[in-house]
């Protein structure tokens, strides 16, 4: 069994960190693939410049974001967008003007129907989404992944106004992972070629381990 890591609330000072940590696991997801046109030069700077915004612009409102640390090296994170503030991004002119300038018209265009899709398919009530979350690639397969989900539950069943917690996904190969933490496809829509399948886990009861 792999060391456990060290859960943790992370502030701007790890927005250098987990960045890159997303910006390494997402350039290879087929949902990213096609919103910011992988067959086109420059992808790989679109999907930094999207990561660096989406994080930036999450920290600086002050939203939460959890961590798991090695040995105090950053290895997962899950950016976690509370009910009440769920929307607050992707509706900022800041974040759009700075994604039109990076990421350009079209992938910006691109982002704002997809994020708005899978909101669309959110059944009525408050829920907990996670924008983006990632174990980094070198630890995947070692049960870091349960370890932030669990620590995702604990965290949002603190909050007695969340039904519960959503999160998408159009990788086929985490399907069958969800499912086994206890999530229900709730629902699937076409991005462009990639099926996006939207993920619900009931509000938990709160498990063993704390966040510090």
């Amino acid at each position: 069994m792999p060391k456990p890591a060290d859960v943790r609330m992370l502030d701007s000072g790890y927005a250098r960190e987990a960045r890159s940590l997303l910006y390494h696991a997402y350039r290879h997801e087929p949902t990213f693939a096609y919103l910011f046109e992988s067959d086109r030069p420059g992808y790989e700077h679109r999907v930094r410049a999207t990561v660096r915004e989406l994080v930036n612009q999450h920290l600086t409102q002050e939203q939460p974001a959890l961590g798991l640390l090695l040995d105090d090296r950053l290895i997962a994170v899950a950016l976690i967008a509370p009910p009440q503030r769920r929307l607050d991004v992707t509706e900022s002119w800041v974040w759009r003007m700075r994604m039109l300038l990076t990421a350009g018209f079209r992938c910006t265009r691109r982002y704002l129907d997809y994020h708005a899709t899978v909101l669309g398919c959110l059944p009525p009530g408050t829920y907990h989404l996670l924008p983006l979350m990632a174990v980094h690639p070198q630890f995947q397969g070692q049960h870091y992944g349960e370890q932030l989900l669990e620590a995702l539950h604990n965290w949002c069943a603190q909050d007695s106004t969340s039904h519960g917690l959503m999160i998408d996904t159009g990788n086929p190969r985490y399907l069958r992972f969800y499912e086994r933490q206890g999530y229900q496809n709730v629902g699937q829509v076409a991005i462009g070629p990639v099926v996006e399948h939207v993920f619900f886990h009931p509000a938990p009861r709160t498990v063993e381990a704390g966040v510090g």
